[in-house]
């Protein structure tokens, strides 16, 4: 099987699209690398490749969780199979 996003570990907000071309409409085939298992989503936007793709609804003020780290707070609702990148992401650094 094709993976299309990876993700390091269940309890991650956020998979990191790893294929060209990733269009609005796509079902995306994602693998949780920790549990060593597939899901499926489908995409909301274009994403460009190393870009990140929603695991599930996000809020304004949530905590992004990549990787199990924090990686900022979304700023603009971001929904299940949306792109996530810094037009909706901030980093809390400043």
């Amino acid at each position: 099987m094709a993976v299309d996003f990876i993700v390091h570990e269940a309890g991650d907000s956020v998979g990191v699209v790893v294929v060209e071309g990733v269009k609005a409409g796509q079902n995306l085939t994602g693998w949780v690398m920790a549990e060593d298992q597939t899901i499926t989503i489908k995409v909301l936007n274009d994403i460009p490749i190393g870009h990140k793709i929603a695991l599930q609804d996000l809020a304004t003020g949530d905590t992004v969780m990549k990787y199990r780290t924090d990686i900022g707070r979304v700023v603009a609702p971001i929904k299940k199979g949306a792109h996530l990148h810094v037009h909706n992401v901030k980093t809390k650094r400043w």
